[in-house]
């Protein structure tokens, strides 16, 4: 029997849609953002994870659920997510320089460091988008915003990390290109993006993917065991300057930075002038190609040795005679 909404949860057919605004009697501020950007502001997952909550009408604006993903909200809306109350943090996100032998997590019960430890009381509510090992140390970025954390973490969105890795044994070439190239390891196919030799014993390798100790097993694939590893860059934002286990607050614009195109690739920074191994194999592979096109042009033949012309055709001209030849014409006077 179709009856009045309940005050808990609507029926599935009696959720009220609205378009592009809250229900009537809702006052919006100067400067309302969209629904699925505020809860994800909220802390509850990414714009595109918190469209799923929107769609099964668990979201309520002013007592009105919503199912409208064009939905504006703004401070002074009172929103609910499941009968919850969810109010949108003011957005932080923080640049760490992790030491070596901190662990990426709140509590420990072998009672080891935590990066929270280097933080202010103010800053212990944020979660890290991405973690680094005990043993490892560089860039790591703490936030509220889990849009951000998504952009970061997830390995559709393409972020790019370059890690700087330096070995026991020295590496080549041979070396950069199998890693590429990819490998199977314990936590499935892993590949690099790109890598690069900066010596024997030190590179660069650049991933889009998220395995867990990925580039430590990569190299244990290769015979390598990696004696340092160091995060020097997320997408555009590089660690130069910021000492270890200092940290700092990133501004609006720089966080808006990592949702542009290139901010996932930091193709503007200065490694893009770095050697990259794919793209140097496939140009050979295409040289190659063209050169086995080509025809020699002396193929059969000794350098300055012309081609062999066709015979001419009989036209009942007398034949040719040298020079001084018995019946040969003489030269006319001047």
């Amino acid at each position: 029997m179709a009856g009045r909404p309940s005050a808990d949860r609507p029926a599935q057919d009696q959720v009220r849609i609205t378009r592009g605004a809250v229900p009537p009697g809702t006052r919006l501020s100067a400067q309302p953002v969209r629904l699925n950007r505020y809860l994800s502001l909220c802390g509850l997952g990414s714009r595109r994870g918190v469209e799923t909550l929107i769609l099964e009408g668990r979201v309520c604006i002013n007592g009105h659920y919503i199912r409208d993903l064009a939905t504006d909200v703004s401070d002074e809306d009172k929103v609910t997510v499941d009968g919850r109350p969810a109010r949108a943090e003011t957005p932080v996100v923080l640049a760490l320089n992790k030491p070596r032998g901190y662990i990426c997590s709140r509590s420990d019960e072998r009672d080891r460091m935590t990066i929270y430890a280097l933080l202010p009381r103010q800053y212990q509510h944020l979660h890290h988008a991405g973690r680094l090992d005990k043993e490892s140390e560089g860039l790591l970025l703490l936030t509220n915003r889990g849009d951000l954390s998504h952009r970061l973490i997830h390995p559709s969105q393409g972020a790019e990390k370059e890690y700087e890795v330096v070995t026991d044994k020295p590496m080549d070439l041979e070396t950069m290109n199998k890693l590429v190239h990819g490998m199977m390891t314990e936590e499935g196919h892993a590949k690099a993006e790109r890598a690069w030799l900066a010596s024997e014993y030190r590179a660069h390798v650049v991933l889009k993917q998220g395995l867990k100790r990925q580039i430590r097993l990569m190299f244990y694939q290769l015979g390598f065991e990696v004696e340092r590893l160091r995060r020097i860059r997320i997408g555009w934002l590089e660690i130069r300057g910021l000492p270890k286990g200092g940290w700092r607050e990133l501004s609006e614009a720089e966080v808006e930075r990592f949702f542009s195109k290139e901010g996932g690739t930091g193709r503007a920074s200065t490694n893009t002038d770095k050697p990259v191994l794919k793209r140097r194999a496939a140009r050979t592979e295409e040289r190659g190609a063209k050169d086995e096109r080509r025809k020699p042009k002396f193929e059969g033949r000794k350098r300055g040795e012309r081609k062999p012309g066709k015979a001419r055709p009989a036209t009942g001209r007398p034949a040719f005679k040298k020079p001084g030849a018995k019946g040969s014409r003489k030269r006319p006077p001047r």
